[in-house]
């Protein structure tokens, strides 16, 4: 069994930080620990995370990816698992990274989408098949691989020792997740698995623009990235690289299976 850290960044999300640590505290599979990212909150945040036993960090640098960051350079687990402050993770979430990272393909991320709460049944519609669609549809065979959820989602600890310093952790204009999704190394490995299973709050797509605003960094980001790492070298690099093998000596390169569960094993 491996030891798993929860990483939370929150700003001013008090009463959405109350739930989520209420759902991390009901898991049939607890948390090693918890770490909240006090990215500068002025509500109860760090009180809320404290009372909960949770383990709280300041960030000062304002946005996801800085918070999330410094999280994840803290993490003593294994595994590091991402939830944001208004996520409301599955009660066996824990138990289901567990089970998918000891699988034997041994991937090196695991994540899914997330089930909408909150608003109207539009607004949900729109951000379950228009924003998460969209972005499992289009963005995942750009990548070759399911992209990265950041809402809901696991990664090997050693993977991040070896990404922490080429995605771009100090920028808030690029999304985390996808940031994060497109400097996976030639062998590392991401698997959407549908049984990871987060409630997600759909108030920021409250109206179009909120919206376009996530759609239009979106571009922004596969903008910075493709300069980078142009995506035709980026696949030419992954394609040629054997899966990176994590924790599984028994296993040799090259011997990446489809796992017999059903999810969707495939190489980054």
């Amino acid at each position: 069994m491996s030891t798993i850290s929860v990483v939370i960044p929150s700003l001013d999300d008090a009463e959405f930080l109350i739930v989520c640590l209420r759902a991390l505290a009901a898991q049939t599979r607890p948390a090693d620990e918890v770490i909240v990212v006090d990215n500068g909150s002025v509500d109860d945040t760090a009180a809320v995370a404290r009372s909960a036993g949770a383990r709280v960090l300041v960030e000062a640098t304002r946005g996801i990816w800085p918070a999330t960051a410094t999280g994840f350079d803290a993490a003593r687990g294994e595994i590091i698992a991402r939830l944001d402050a208004d996520s409301v993770p599955a009660p066996d979430w824990l138990a289901e990274v567990e089970r998918r990272m000891s699988a034997r393909d041994r991937p090196t991320v695991v994540t899914n989408g997330g089930t909408f709460y909150g608003r109207t049944a539009l607004v949900r519609w729109i951000a379950r098949n228009i924003y998460i669609g969209g972005y499992f549809t289009v963005i995942g065979p750009l990548l070759g691989h399911p992209p990265i959820f950041g809402s809901n989602y696991a990664i090997r600890a050693d993977a991040w020792r070896r990404l922490r310093d080429l995605v771009h952790r100090d920028r808030a204009d690029v999304h985390d997740d996808l940031d994060l999704a497109w400097w996976m190394q030639p062998g590392m490995t991401v698997v959407r698995d549908r049984r990871l299973v987060v409630g997600v709050s759909a108030r920021p797509f409250d109206t179009p623009s909120g919206l376009w605003r996530r759609v239009r960094m979106a571009f922004h980001t596969m903008s910075v990235e493709s300069r980078e790492w142009p995506p035709l070298r980026r696949r030419r690099d992954r394609r040629r690289a054997p899966a990176w093998i994590w924790e599984a000596p028994e296993l040799r390169e090259g011997s990446l299976e489809h796992d017999a569960d059903g999810d969707d094993a495939l190489p980054a």
